[in-house]
């Protein structure tokens, strides 16, 4: 009886060793956000580049324009 119970006690204790290993769980982790960080930086540089090319160049185009025209 005393040597099932010292088998199921080191069994147990393996069992509890392998459910506290979490090794491998920082790559994913890790890997996820490496992925979510590029996507919003495209976003951001996709959204900064349609503001810059169709609202801010022109009219600073505009202005500079008007500030050397030298004509009036």
């Amino acid at each position: 009886m005393k040597k099932i119970l010292l088998k199921m006690a080191f069994k147990a204790d393996e069992i509890k060793k392998k459910l506290k290993n979490n090794s491998g769980q920082g790559a994913l982790d890790t890997a996820v956000i490496v992925l979510i960080s590029i996507v919003l930086g495209a976003l951001i540089l996709a959204g900064l580049y349609a503001l810059l090319d169709d609202t801010v160049m022109p009219e600073l185009q505009r202005r500079i324009t008007e500030m050397f025209n030298y004509t009036n």
